[in-house]
This record gives structure tokens, C-alpha cells and sequence, in this order.
């Protein structure tokens, strides 16, 4: 067994009561004050650490944590969040629990077992003194809702990276490394027609439900398994009562694109719907929320050396992608390389049965720091 794998397994306990007291701070991206509790827990673990930390404050948002060793730039930047989707009160109704080897918990998965990687990686790079690079991470407070606050600060810091590492989870069930993501486009549709009595005036009436309808039909078309493109109508609303012809109806589409340029040839179409109905009026807002993550180059470079530390630490590692989007999606863009999915191994992201699988953790920990040792 490699020293590195060794030493982390050795210490395996102390990261699980790290991961469950992760888990014990409730960090749902909608709660400032939460995710601000967990960030100053990170904060002053970094400092003691000899870390240098900046807070970036946010007034709607939770508050952002940049950590840096040393100032020189390029650097390496690694990606965490620190939000989940789950209401404080879920680790109440499920609490941390290891049940042989499985850790089970409310953002378990997605994605605190990435954060307590992080950490150990960081603090075992700073101890051994191989890394010659500027290691800066950052933990953002509200990447599962599209990042609205952090995205600038996110490419901002990627400008000056030579590689990004995203501590996203791995792809089930062998936990594979991402080289690929989908874009995501995000969409709100308001269809206004005009109100009538159903029995008495109904041909006085354009209804807004019906012209709707047919836009559902419409956008649902775009879906093309052979291009990766999905687009859902996945929440609509409208109208007042049964007897009234409806007025307005809503719909929110979720889009997901493989490459720029399909993002670019669906985007028009979606935007450019036209009403059917006499009467009726389509409006479009939204647009793309994530670029596509393609795999470049650069990319598939970055993956084979990750792939050639794992045989060095005596395991093997394999790649795949994703139609979910992360904050990996923003510096890819901008052309750096960027790894993804190297946080935990385990399944379930935003399940009531997510888990981690606890025997992936010290050689997951390992590769981390040896990626920190080698870029």
C-alpha cells in the first residue's frame, strides 16, 4: 500500500467524525445564516491550517471562503460548495449514520465527503512541502441554484489557474472522474390569452392553457437523444377556476446541451416561439444558466495524468460525464483545464438514500494531494 493511502487510511476515523459533524451543519443554499455557520467552521480549520482566508461577503447569499497557500500565480484552484439541497431539519429526521461501509446523511454525497477530502488533502500537501504550485480553493454558498452570486468570483479566480480540480462526486458505481458535462439553459414561459365565461362565452375566450399546451408540444420536440439535447417542461401553472377560460399560464423548461454550438442552434428556437392562437401572446425569459463542460484536450491531458497518479497509488481510475452541470462548467469555458467528479464515491445526490462509500475515501484523499504535489 502506497504511504500516502496508508497514512489516510489510517486516519479514516478521524475523517468520518469530520464528515459527520460536516453534515451536522446544515448548509441548504436558501439560508444565509447556515451556510455562513458552516463556512466559518471551514474558515478557521484553513487558518490553523496556515492558510490564508478571505471571506466574500454576500448579503442575499451565503458568504464566500477563499483559501490560499502561497501567492504566486499561476495557480491550482480546486472547487467546493458548501450548500445542499436539504432544509435544516433533515439531519433530525435522517441523522449521519455509518452502516458497514456506507455513510449516510443529508449532502453526504453531494458534496461534503469532497469537502472533508479537500481539507485533509490540503492540510497533507502543506505538511509534506512537495507542492511547488499556489493552491487557492473555493467554497461557494450557493452552487446547487445556479451560483447566481459566486459565478463572476468563480471565473475570476480561473483566469489565473493552470488547472482547476472540482471536488464535485464521482459517477456511480466505481466512482469515475468527469471529463464531459452538459449545459444547462434555464427558461420561464408566459403565455397571456383572455378571460370568458366557459359555458356562457366560451368562443369569447382564448385559453391560455391550451395555447400552452401546444408550446409544451413543441418544446418537447428539441429533444434529441442523438445530439445529448433534453429539454423538460417541468413545472406549469395557470389559470383561476374551472368555469373561466383561462388568461395566463406559466411553464418552467429546463434545457440540457452537449456542445456551444447545439446550445447555440436550440437557444434561438426556444426563444423564438410563436403563439398558435389567435389572440394569444408567448413570452420567452432565460436563457443559459452553465456552458457546456466539452472534453478537450486539455482536458483528457488532465485526466490521464490524474490517471497515471492512481496507478501510482495502486488503483485505476476510469472517466465519464454527465447531463447535470457544476461550477466546473465556468472554467472549462474559459478554457482552462478542469477536472471533475473528484470528491466522494458513493450514489444518490439529492435522495433521501444518498451514501458514501467510506473505503474510496483515503485513496480518493491520496490522489488529491498528489495532484496537488505533480501540477
Amino acid at each position: 500500500m502506497h504511504e500516502l493511502v496508508k497514512e489516510f487510511t489510517e486516519r479514516q476515523e478521524e475523517m468520518v467524525s469530520f464528515l459527520a459533524h460536516l453534515v451536522e451543519l446544515e448548509s441548504p443554499s436558501v439560508d444565509k445564516a447556515a451556510v455562513d455557520r458552516l463556512g466559518d467552521f471551514l474558515a478557521c480549520r484553513l487558518e490553523r491550517a496556515g492558510f490564508h482566508v478571505r471571506v466574500v461577503g454576500q448579503k442575499e447569499h451565503g458568504n464566500h471562503i477563499v483559501a490560499t497557500w502561497q501567492q504566486e500565480e499561476p495557480s491550482l484552484l480546486m472547487l467546493c460548495h458548501m450548500d445542499t439541497v436539504w432544509p435544516v431539519g433533515e439531519v433530525k429526521r435522517r441523522p449521519f449514520r455509518v452502516e458497514g461501509n456506507r455513510a449516510y446523511g443529508p449532502g453526504v454525497f453531494d458534496m461534503k465527503g469532497g469537502i472533508v477530502q479537500a481539507i485533509f488533502a490540503l492540510e497533507a500537501a502543506r505538511r509534506r512541502g512537495l507542492c511547488s504550485s499556489t493552491v487557492k480553493i473555493l467554497f461557494n454558498s450557493d452552487e446547487e441554484i445556479g451560483s447566481p452570486s459566486s459565478r463572476s468570483l468563480i471565473e475570476d479566480l480561473a483566469r489565473s489557474a493552470k488547472a482547476v480540480l472540482v471536488l464535485e462526486p464521482s459517477v456511480p458505481p466505481q466512482g469515475a472522474l468527469k471529463t464531459f458535462r452538459k449545459g444547462v439553459g434555464m427558461f420561464r414561459i408566459k403565455v397571456v390569452g383572455r378571460a370568458a365565461h366557459a359555458g356562457a362565452d366560451p368562443d369569447k375566450g382564448v385559453n391560455a392553457i391550451e395555447e400552452l399546451a401546444r408550446q409544451i408540444i413543441k418544446l418537447h420536440r428539441l429533444t434529441d437523444p442523438e445530439t445529448g439535447t433534453t429539454v423538460n417542461v417541468g413545472v406549469v401553472r395557470g389559470g383561476s377556476r374551472s368555469n373561466v377560460v383561462p388568461a395566463e399560464a406559466w411553464a418552467e423548461v429546463d434545457l440540457r446541451v452537449s456542445s456551444k454550438a447545439e446550445a447555440e442552434r436550440v437557444i434561438p428556437l426556444i426563444k423564438g416561439l410563436l403563439p398558435e392562437l389567435p389572440g394569444a401572446t408567448v413570452e420567452v425569459e432565460g436563457g443559459l444558466n452553465r456552458p457546456p463542460m466539452e472534453r478537450t484536450e486539455s482536458i483528457v491531458a488532465l485526466f490521464r495524468h490524474a490517471q497515471r497518479v492512481a496507478r501510482e497509488l495502486g488503483f485505476e481510475l476510469e472517466e465519464a460525464g454527465s447531463g447535470g452541470a457544476s461550477d466546473g462548467n465556468f472554467t472549462a469555458a474559459l478554457g482552462v483545464p478542469t477536472l471533475d467528479g473528484l470528491g466522494a464515491v458513493g450514489a444518490g445526490g439529492h435522495a433521501v438514500d444518498e451514501y458514501l462509500l467510506l473505503n474510496f475515501m483515503p485513496e480518493r484523499t491520496a490522489l488529491l494531494t498528489r495532484l496537488l504535489e505533480t501540477l
